[in-house]
């Protein structure tokens, strides 16, 4: 059976495919889905450590069930996706002569749910995990792993903006704008449908085993074309966090885990009404909470965090994208909105600015991503091209630091038709080898810096930096060829040849320029996201 996983900041959602009903259903785990007359069963994306020696966690609603999450205590998690595979500035605590890592607090998380769902009972042969657009290759290597832990036959991962295109359904309609806004980011996908066999498809589906679903099948594979794509570390934990300071300021209120669950009420209750009151009686201090927010006031807040410039930034990037292979608004067939911050009636609005209301779509804004991701198990192949740029790195004379000279650019697909050339010389007298160091480079406007402020864990835009994601800085990885006989400055001594194949591998050829000889032939480096 296959099994889908949509990983979120705030809530995560498990579906399967119902081979009687042929079609995906939304899977309750007891203990963990959160009951809502509302919504689908979630499951609250917080864990509690209840000792890490012997792996024993509490996760889901049952952290929410024990009151867990309204204290402030190291062994309690929340927002901890947005951590996996980023730096860190800050305390991590140590539990049981552990210390404690958001990619460990992650792989708990999922081998729970894993465990969760083999207990219904269900068979799990196969997994699809969402990841989002914007993920640098260090979260995708952490799922890698995770993932080969789970004793699960296949294992397949699935951009998330694309599996909600597929889990709305729009199969007849080609041209299709995915604004997935959930907990922790912002993603923008425009996704083309095609069934077209004779359409050459674009490049990516990172995928375990030998062969993928889609080629046992023996279906004719259906093509999802993902055209542009743009995304930020943006979401609703983040507005959480603003309206806390608001109440901070304006109230006189102290940061804890009670006011945020208290902003978070507020913000989810402002969707439905235009005036919010949420009031809470601390028996343990004696102490009593009550937080009013209209509406109005609560929109001036986000725009103060220049929340709709952020969104202005990220809507014109893929429009952008989209006139270079001459596409304007009006050839997009649908807006789907996925995420739980999509529901906040300014986002709706915001939309509304640039698309023709009858085509926004937001009835299935927490189950499209995971059922759409299980429409790979239904013959559905999707393809896509690389969404961050790659280079190495040099000493800038100029600068007087190191800088990065781009190689490989965003949007480029696979597998390459053409190498990338470059030539290298020896840079000191007698040089035994040839050393690269190769680099993930992200968004050029700015940089992301995550923090802890307190319990809470922060994520800050920086202006005017590149974000780069080292992918090969340690002993061992860095040299590419030895040089026999030495080299000298002063001329050419390697031509390396640059190219992705079809699983993503940045594979590199070198030649030795002074011997004619072939020094490596198509080694894989990296693989790229």
């Amino acid at each position: 059976m296959t099994i889908a996983i949509d990983f979120g900041t705030s809530n995560t959602v498990v579906a399967r495919w119902n081979p009687a009903r042929q079609q995906p259903e939304t899977l309750k785990l007891p203990g963990l889905s959160a009951i809502s007359a509302q919504n689908p069963p979630l499951i609250p994306s917080l864990l509690y450590v209840e000792n890490a020696a012997e792996n024993k966690v509490i996760l889901g609603q049952q952290v929410r069930d024990k009151g867990l999450d309204l204290s402030t205590d190291s062994r309690f998690f929340r927002n901890f996706k947005r951590g996996i595979g980023t730096p860190i500035q800050g305390f991590m605590p140590e539990l049981e002569g552990k210390i404690i890592t958001f990619e460990q607090v992650g792989q708990w998380f999922i081998e729970q749910i894993v465990g969760s769902i083999r207990s219904l009972p269900l068979s799990v042969d196969s997994l699809v995990f969402t990841v989002p657009v914007d993920s640098f290759e260090a979260y995708r290597n952490w799922l890698g792993k995770v993932s080969q832990s789970l004793q699960v036959e296949q294992v397949r991962m699935l951009d998330e903006p694309t599996a909600a295109a597929l889990g709305y359904g729009l199969a007849d309609r080609e041209n299709l704008l995915v604004i997935d806004f959930g907990g922790g980011t912002l993603d923008l996908s425009l996704v083309r449908l095609d069934i077209s066999a004779n359409k050459k498809p674009l490049g990516f589906l990172l995928k375990w085993g030998d062969r993928s679903l889609a080629e046992s099948s023996g279906q004719k594979a259906k093509v999802a074309r993902v055209l542009a794509k743009a995304g930020q570390n943006l979401g609703g934990s983040d507005i959480d966090n603003w309206l806390v300071d608001y109440f901070v300021k304006t109230k006189g209120l102290v940061k804890s885990p009670i006011t945020a669950r208290l902003a978070e009420r507020l913000k989810i209750q402002l969707s439905l009404l235009e005036g919010a009151t949420e009031v809470y009686f601390d028996d343990e201090n004696f102490e009593a909470y009550e937080l009013e927010l209209e509406r109005a006031e609560f929109e001036s807040i986000l725009a103060e965090h220049q929340f709709f410039d952020n969104l202005d930034e990220c809507m014109n990037q893929v429009l952008q994208q989209a006139r270079r292979q001459g596409l304007e608004i009006a050839d997009i067939d649908a807006v789907l909105l996925v995420g739980g911050t999509v529901q906040i009636p300014a986002v709706q609005r915001w939309v509304e600015q640039y698309f023709d209301k009858a085509k926004i779509k937001c009835d299935r804004p927490f189950e499209a991503i995971a059922q759409g991701a299980l429409q790979l198990s239904q013959g559905i192949e999707v393809k896509d091209f690389l969404y961050h740029s790659y280079g190495i790195r040099y000493w800038n004379r100029r600068e007087n630091c190191h800088s990065w000279h781009s190689l490989i650019k965003s949007g480029q697909s696979y597998p390459m038709s053409e190498p990338v050339e470059l030539m290298l010389g020896a840079s000191v007298e007698n040089q035994p080898s040839i050393e690269l160091i190769i680099g993930e480079l992200g968004a050029e406007t700015g940089g992301t810096e995550i923090y802890f402020d307190g319990d809470r864990l922060i994520t800050k835009q920086l202006a005017g930096t590149t974000s780069v994601q080292p992918l090969n800085d340690k002993d061992g990885a860095r040299s590419i060829a030895q040089l026999s006989p030495h080299g000298y400055p002063g001329s050419d001594r390697v031509k390396i040849l640059f190219r992705v194949d079809e699983q993503r591998f940045l594979r590199i050829t070198v030649e030795d320029l002074l011997t004619n000889q072939t020094l490596l032939e198509d080694k894989p480096v990296v693989q790229l996201s």
